[in-house]
């Protein structure tokens, strides 16, 4: 992050910056700030993990496995390389779990070792080991976060990992990362409303209004150390607000392209409509919401606080500086009160993230966002680029 006070400008352009080699020595040291014999393991998934899991056979589809085997080579590896030892360290056993197949889903308890003998993840390893780091297809966020707090552990998340993240949003250094989140975290603390618009194609601008209530805004910065159980997302670079409410209308770009407006009351999606694409599609989703009103419920309204690379990994895409993203669903592990036993089927428990952003929702721009708080009004974003007020926040 590179800002000058006298005229504040902020370099938006990754490729102007300069990332350091990627360091699993100091990135475990600077979030974790791992003590003398602490034990730590890495956890993955796959579809049968029995399998996958017995000899390390999956290390032989790295097409296949893309992200389990760079969990391997640049983290298993690497601390059984040298860095357990030179932390003071111990472990490095790599554990897989069924994947399930949603983000933010509890886990089944079995899990696999590298001789494909079943274990409990309750038993064998949220009880005995001190770190555990989740490198995985799907989101593990919100499960480990409650697991935590039940076993005392610390760990971090990483999931969709690739090499773009290996060597930006993992090379860089989280307590530079750690100052500037809180830098905006309390520029938008307090807020009492946020409003975003969009606008369409064909000039239509839809407008969101999310009610935080005057609430203390919340941060994803990265740094998980003391003796306190909890969770990192990595990589960092986040301000979060739970709504209390929200209304009005956005886009979302569906996962086969489908572009549908859902209209928001009372902080619930009610239904979608086609713009363009596949009927169906919406079809499916206005079911889904019919059947389940949680699945509809937004649980999230988050900015990015960090100048990275597009990795097309949401886990890094939405810590951009300039973008926001929304989420629905699940909120526990934020501190809200959408729990999974209010869906109406274990599947439907999950926590969603909606990203806007240049490369995902090329066709509508965030044209401006603007927060309230009493009196204050404040621009936020302006066509996927901070305002001056976040630019001079950050100086």
């Amino acid at each position: 992050m590179t800002v000058a006070s006298s005229n504040p400008v902020i370099i938006l352009d990754p490729a102007q910056r300069v990332f350091p080699e990627f360091s699993l020595k100091r990135l475990l040291a600077t979030v974790f700030e791992p003590v003398q014999d602490c034990r730590i393991c890495v956890l993955t998934d796959f579809s049968d993990p029995a399998s996958a899991m017995k000899g390390y056979s999956f290390l032989a589809n790295p097409e296949r496995f893309p992200v389990q085997c760079m969990a391997h080579e640049s983290f298993v590896m690497g601390l059984s390389n040298g860095v357990m030892s030179e932390l003071s360290m111990r472990g490095g056993d790599m554990f897989a779990f069924t994947a399930t197949g949603g983000s933010n889903l509890d886990m089944d308890d079995g899990c696999f070792d590298s001789e494909g003998r079943e274990l409990s993840l309750d038993a064998d390893i949220y009880s005995n080991y001190d770190i555990i780091l989740c490198i995985s297809d799907w989101s593990a966020t919100a499960p480990l976060t409650a697991k935590c707090r039940q076993f005392g552990f610390r760990g971090a998340t990483l999931h969709g990992l690739n090499d773009i993240i290996l060597q930006s949003g993992l090379a860089v250094d989280y307590l530079e990362v750690s100052k500037d989140t809180e830098k905006l975290r309390l520029a938008l603390s307090g807020a009492d409303e946020i409003e975003i618009d969009f606008t369409l194609e064909d000039s239509r601008v839809l407008t969101t209004k999310l009610l935080l209530g005057g609430q203390e805004a919340q941060k994803s910065h990265g740094l998980c150390r003391g003796k306190t159980p909890d969770v990192a997302n990595l990589p960092a670079g986040e301000v979060y607000f739970v709504p209390g409410g929200a209304e009005g209308q956005f886009p979302m770009k569906y996962e086969d392209g489908t572009l549908g407006i859902l209209d928001v009351k009372d902080r619930n999606i009610s239904c979608s409509t086609l713009i363009e694409g596949a009927q169906a599609t919406i079809d499916a989703h206005n079911v889904r919401l019919a059947d389940d009103p949680m699945t509809g419920t937004l649980g999230e309204l988050g900015f990015g606080t960090q100048v990275l690379p597009v990795a097309g990994a949401d886990i890094q895409d939405e810590k951009i500086l300039g973008t926001c993203h929304l989420a629905t669903g699940r909120d526990d592990h934020l501190g809200g009160d959408i729990m999974p036993g209010m869906f109406k089927v274990h599947e439907n428990s999950t926590h969603d993230d909606i990203l806007f952003a240049p490369h995902k929702t090329p066709s509508f721009d965030i044209s401006q966002v603007r927060m309230r708080r009493g009196a204050q009004e404040e621009v936020l974003i302006e066509h996927f680029k901070p305002g001056r007020y976040l630019i001079e926040a950050l100086a």
